[in-house]
């Protein structure tokens, strides 16, 4: 009984390490160009037991997606529960969540995997999951704020323009100076965003 159990929890934990493999990957390569033989080999398992784990590629890829997304509204709860009061405005809990925002913008893979699955929504079987979860995220934002459509209209489209700006290496870790970004980040904080 006890090796079962075992093998359960071996299971379990070499599916997390293809999924931070996978993630990892599909962050560098995109869907598309990703071969499940290369999550296999940074996850240190074969490539049929990548396929025995998640079934296909595109399985894979959606629950990296899913992943990341379970991530980022866990980060806007955690930034909820830690700055916002019973007190605060829509705007004062919109800041709180952009504060913790910026946790995800300095995680690098999480981020470009968000980005990739907006890519990769033409894909028939991808699309409708990842728009899904994008309204998860939507709704989420909504309920934790209260926000009105423009306050989530202008959350949303600053946030995903600091996504982008993240991915292109002009802000966040590691990133290269360029006036036009810098011009963009002082009007934010200037602005409060």
């Amino acid at each position: 009984m006890a090796s079962a159990a075992r093998t359960r929890m071996t299971a379990t934990e070499r599916s997390e390490d293809v999924l931070r493999a996978a993630i990892a990957a599909f962050a560098e390569s995109g869907y598309a160009a990703t071969k499940t033989d290369e999550i296999a080999r940074r996850a240190g398992v074969s490539q049929p037991y990548v396929i025995r784990l998640f079934g296909t590629k595109q399985q894979l890829f959606l629950a990296a997606s899913n992943r990341v997304c379970d991530h980022i509204e866990d980060v806007f709860r955690a930034a909820a529960a830690e700055g916002i009061t019973p007190d605060s405005t829509a705007e004062e809990k919109m800041r709180a969540l952009g504060t913790g925002y910026k946790t995800f913008l300095n995680e690098r893979e999480p981020l470009l995997v968000l980005l990739q699955s907006f890519a990769a929504s033409s894909d028939p079987a991808i699309g409708p999951a990842v728009r899904e979860r994008f309204g998860g995220i939507y709704r989420v934002i909504q309920e934790l704020t209260d926000a009105s459509a423009e306050q989530m209209r202008h959350f949303l489209g600053t946030g995903m323009l600091l996504s982008v700006m993240t991915a292109m290496g002009v802000t966040g870790p590691c990133s290269v100076q360029v006036q036009w970004a810098e011009d963009l980040l002082e009007d934010l904080r200037v602005n409060g965003d």
